[in-house]
C-alpha cells in the first residue's frame, strides 16, 4: 500500500499578517493595522496572551446558534475596508457577514507554490481557477505569466477580485472573470475542447451556484475532476486541490488527485495548512490539500 508523507506548510513569508494568539475556542489577527477576534472551534487550549492584550482588539465576530450565524462587534473605529499586500499582490480586506475577510492567509504557501509553477514552464500556460472567491491564487498566477480563467458562483467577489487586479496592476487581458457554476463550466470546456495546463481547485462543503445549483462536496467532487482529466492539457504542469471544513481527511485528497493524474509523469503531495501562532506555542489547521506538479516542476 502506498502512503503519502503527510505536509505541514505554513506561510511565513507575511509582513501584514500574523495570529497573536488563540484559545477559548477563538482566534487574535493582526490584519494590516487592524487587530480582529474571530470563532476558531479547533482552539482547544487556553490563550496565551492576557485578557487586556485581547481587549484591545478593533472587533469581534460574534456567532449566534444560528448555523454560519453571527455579526461583527465593532470596539475601536476602523475602515469599513482596507488594502493589504504580499510579495507584490494588493487586495482589499473587508469584513463580510460569514466572518470572512476576502482572503485566507494561510494559502499564501499556496500561492508562492502556484507561481514557482508558472514560471518553471518553457511556455505561457493556461490556468484555471475553480470557486475562485476573490482571486488571489489567480492573481498570482497570472503575475507569474499566466493567462487565467477564473470561476466563481458570486459575482460579487468577482467584482473584489477584478478591484483585487487593478491593485495590483496586472493586465485586464491576462484574467478572464466569469460568474458561473464551476461543474457546469467545466462540462461546456470539454464540449469546446478548451485545455489547461494548470487547474486550481477550492470548493466549498456546500454552496449554490448563479442559478441556484446546488454543490455538495462528496457527491459532485469526482465527477468534477473526470472533468478536470480532460480537460487538462497533454503536458499538464500542476493540480492544486484544497478543502476545508469538511469530513475528510488529506488522504481523501491525495487519492482523488491520483487518480486524476494517474497517465502522468509528477508527482502528488499532501498534507494540512497551517496558522502557526506567532509566539510558535501553537498552530491551527486551518485546510487540507494535495497538489500534483509535473517532473519538470516538482521540486521547485
Amino acid at each position: 500500500m502506498k502512503l503519502p508523507q503527510i505536509e505541514l506548510i505554513t506561510s511565513p513569508n507575511w509582513k501584514e499578517y500574523e495570529l497573536l494568539d488563540s484559545g477559548n475556542g477563538r482566534k487574535l489577527e493582526r490584519y494590516g493595522i487592524y487587530q480582529l477576534i474571530r470563532p476558531e472551534p479547533e482552539a482547544i487550549w487556553t490563550q496565551s496572551l492576557p485578557n487586556t492584550v485581547w481587549e484591545q482588539a478593533h472587533c469581534e465576530f460574534i456567532s449566534t446558534a444560528e448555523k454560519n450565524g453571527g455579526h461583527w462587534e465593532t470596539r475601536k473605529e476602523m475602515n469599513e475596508r482596507w488594502q493589504m499586500q504580499y510579495k507584490g499582490l494588493r487586495f482589499w480586506v473587508q469584513n463580510t457577514a460569514s466572518r470572512h475577510l476576502g482572503l485566507f492567509p494561510e494559502q499564501a504557501a499556496q500561492w508562492d507554490w502556484i507561481q514557482n509553477q508558472v514560471k518553471a514552464s518553457k511556455s505561457k500556460i493556461n490556468v484555471l481557477n475553480l470557486f475562485g472567491y476573490t482571486g488571489i491564487a489567480s492573481l498570482a498566477a497570472a503575475k507569474a505569466g499566466a493567462q487565467v480563467t477564473h470561476v466563481d458562483a458570486a459575482h460579487k467577489v468577482n467584482l473584489w477580485g477584478q478591484e483585487n487586479q487593478a491593485l495590483s496592476g496586472i493586465s485586464n487581458q491576462s484574467i478572464r472573470w466569469l460568474v458561473d457554476d464551476a461543474f457546469k463550466f467545466v462540462k461546456r470546456e470539454i464540449r469546446r475542447g478548451s485545455k489547461y495546463e494548470g487547474i486550481i481547485l477550492d470548493p466549498p462543503k456546500f454552496g449554490r451556484g448563479p442559478k441556484g445549483e446546488v454543490w455538495e462536496f462528496y457527491k459532485i467532487l469526482p465527477d468534477l475532476l473526470e472533468g478536470c482529466r480532460q480537460i487538462l492539457a497533454p503536458q499538464p504542469q500542476f493540480v492544486l486541490l484544497t478543502a476545508y471544513a469538511i469530513k475528510a481527511s488529506a488522504l481523501t485528497l491525495y487519492y482523488g488527485v491520483e487518480e486524476l493524474m494517474h497517465k502522468q509523469k509528477g508527482e502528488t503531495t499532501v498534507g494540512e495548512v497551517l496558522l502557526p501562532e506567532k509566539s510558535g506555542k501553537h498552530a491551527i489547521s486551518m485546510a487540507i490539500f494535495a497538489r500534483w506538479s509535473s517532473s519538470l516542476t516538482t521540486n521547485k
